[in-house]
């Protein structure tokens, strides 16, 4: 796959061509009508009944929301999946466009609905015209955004129930050129975890600090503590975030509080690292409590893994796109992203990878300002088509 081929390319590109529109129209629909993570009912429904018209065979219910489809074409023994996440966050739209929500502080500002359709896309042509030697499995994921959602679904049998040689996904990536195409091998994105601190003094009035046991003073402390077991304890050479997101106490400016509460993140790319951050964490809140008087509770919860692509199967995923697209749209350098995905747990089931699409100037993802750009559904449902039909050749 050195040299485009243009034969497949034009007949996968002129196949999808003719009922873009359509998808274009079912990403704006679905961007109207969000659901929120295990909520998907809408969607589910929508998405299996196109895929069942299709000639799938559809199975529903999977972690509650989740779809699985299945296409066998041929004798081929081999078997790809191919996913895309459904849910949507709980956020107000701030865009204004005509597509906007219509569900008040649900909000499609990720881009799954975008994913979803080019799916479906691309599954339309592969039933009607996919040339293929093997079995085609298509996972519609439920709750991507809080992370349960693959766990629920490998817990619900899905590769047992489906079984799969390789597993792919991907995802949009704003300021990164429109159709373009993005590929990390090893640690593609990081592994996230939650905090919730409470530090707990002794509260008493604002003129009469030495009678009280001030939290906010050894919050602020900790918080700048807290800094160094990125600079201090994990090895220059990896990466670890540690950020306090949320911090609340008290309600008057003349009143120390009995308490403060925190939030925080932490993520990294390597299990040692997240299993450092996890034991130092806690320690430095406890500590820096202990110093002025007070005390910390902490509740560290391990969130989802970081997503480790594996290597052969992300450097067939690059080959593809270099022979659907030539090297213009590949990016010769993709460095890995700070986000986190629970297509991670999937990866520790089966080989795969997880790939990026640029998304254009658009707002950042999570944001109220967010749209999907709808030009890149036509060139990612290309690329699934082209990635299917390149592992279930005969001659592959």
């Amino acid at each position: 796959m050195d040299t485009l081929d243009l034969t497949s390319a034009e007949r996968v590109e002129g196949g999808i061509g003719a009922f873009l529109d359509e998808f274009v129209q079912l990403r704006r629909d679905l961007h109207q009508n969000p659901e929120l993570a295990f909520q998907e009912h809408r969607t589910s429904k929508l998405v299996a009944s196109k895929l069942a018209a299709w000639g799938y065979d559809v199975a529903t219910g999977i972690a509650g929301t989740g779809v699985v489809a299945t296409l066998k074409r041929g004798q081929g023994g081999s078997r790809i999946g191919v996913r895309a996440d459904m849910d949507a966050l709980p956020i107000e739209e701030q865009t204004g466009l005509p597509h906007a929500s219509r569900n008040p502080g649900v909000m499609h500002a990720c881009g799954h609905d975008g994913h979803t359709a080019i799916l479906l896309a691309a599954a339309r042509y592969l039933a009607e015209a996919g040339e293929f030697n093997g079995t085609l499995r298509l996972i519609f994921q439920p709750a991507e955004e809080i992370g349960a959602g693959a766990r629920k679904m490998i817990a619900d049998g899905l590769f047992e129930r489906f079984p799969v040689d390789a597993v792919f996904g991907l995802h949009n990536w704003p300021s990164e050129p429109t159709g373009s195409f993005g590929f990390v091998s090893g640690p593609a994105m990081a592994s996230v975890d939650l905090a919730l601190i409470n530090i707990v003094g002794r509260g008493g009035h604002g003129a009469e600090p030495h009678r009280g046991v001030d939290p906010v003073l050894a919050s602020a402390s900790f918080i700048t503590a807290l800094q160094s077991v990125v600079s201090r304890n994990v090895d220059p050479q990896e990466m670890a975030v540690a950020t306090v997101g949320s911090i609340h106490a008290g309600s008057a400016s003349n009143v120390i509080p009995e308490s403060v509460e925190m939030k925080l993140t932490m993520r990294a790319f390597s299990e040692g690292v997240r299993q450092q951050l996890k034991e130092r964490i806690p320690a430095i809140a406890r500590a820096q409590a202990e110093s002025f008087g007070a005390r910390a509770v902490v509740d560290y919860r391990l969130g989802f893994p970081a997503l480790i692509n594996h290597a052969a199967e992300t450097e067939f995923a690059r080959e593809v796109a270099l022979s659907t697209f030539g090297q213009k749209r590949v990016a010769e350098t993709f460095r890995p992203r700070t986000a986190s995905e629970d297509f991670a747990f999937m990866l520790q089931e089966r080989p795969g990878s997880y790939l990026f699409v640029g998304n254009g100037d658009s707002a950042p993802l999570h944001s109220a300002n967010y749209d999907f750009n709808d030009e890149i559904i036509a060139p990612a449902a290309r690329y699934w088509v082209r990635l299917v039909e390149t592992y279930l050749s005969e001659t592959r």
